[in-house]
């Protein structure tokens, strides 16, 4: 088994004259939990869309579970999945339907016994006959989750994965999410704006701003190196322009 799960070299995408990605390098171990993190615009959702295959770099290079995703990416696309709030399901298909599209897309051979898992892992027992176009932002995210462990994934890649659920239900999806990762020695990617949810959940944080990361280490790691109390606390540093070359104007707070 390759130590890491992701290892991105010199990756770079340019849309025109706007650099989205500018030169990056990082590594995700295998078994791992790593939080992308920066603010809006700061490359996050991009170098995931690299990552699934949806984007081709403009430069660099991608290797996901150990095969070119240039060259390569349907040999690990079933050992992957992705689940975002932002990307909508078919809106029309009811949350078995959509479920049991995806899993035929997987090549899943018992779909309704893990049609039955998923569903009651993520308590969706009674939104399976519902269209999705009728679901609440809290159910729709439930159902994204349950799509994105539909085929078991060695590797997954969140965005935002507790958006719009409520603090109770939010809690049991990390802790469900952590069980899943020490279980099954899966690898997550988690892109989130839930500092809290980021330093309960990951060992590492990359840190982002204008394409380009800026920082990287354990939560705890950089709230100590940037003499702050919380990892929100260094999130706004970074955002601001604060970082590790900017000493005088954080300690001035």
């Amino acid at each position: 088994m390759s130590e890491s799960a992701i290892e991105v070299r010199n990756l770079a995408k340019r849309f025109g004259p706007v650099v989205a990605v500018d030169d990056v390098d990082f590594s995700v171990p295998t078994g791992g939990a790593t939080a992308l993190l920066g603010g809006n615009g700061a490359g996050k959702t991009t170098t995931i869309s690299m990552l699934l295959g949806l984007l081709l770099p403009t430069a660099g290079s991608v290797s996901v579970l150990g095969e070119d995703m240039l060259r390569h990416r349907y040999r690990v696309l079933p050992r992957m999945n992705f689940s975002s709030p932002y990307v909508d399901l078919p809106r029309r298909l009811t949350a078995a339907e959509n479920l049991q599209v995806y899993a035929r897309l997987y090549g899943l051979s018992d779909i309704g016994r893990r049609l039955r898992e998923v569903a009651d892992a993520f308590d969706l027992g009674d939104v399976m006959d519902r269209r999705v176009a009728s679901l609440s932002a809290g159910q729709k995210t439930r159902v994204a989750l349950a799509k994105a462990l539909i085929n078991t994934p060695d590797l997954l890649l969140l965005d935002e994965p507790t958006a719009s659920l409520d603090p109770d239900t939010a809690d049991w999806v990390r802790g469900y999410l952590q069980d899943y990762r020490m279980e099954r020695g899966a690898t997550i990617l988690l892109a989130s704006q839930n500092m809290g949810e980021v330093e309960r959940m990951c060992d590492d944080a990359i840190m982002m701003r204008a394409g380009r990361i800026v920082d990287r280490g354990a939560p705890t790691e950089l709230v100590d190196r940037y003499g702050r109390d919380t990892l929100e606390e260094v999130f706004l540093d970074i955002a601001r322009g604060r970082d590790r070359d900017g000493d005088e104007r954080r300690a001035a707070r």
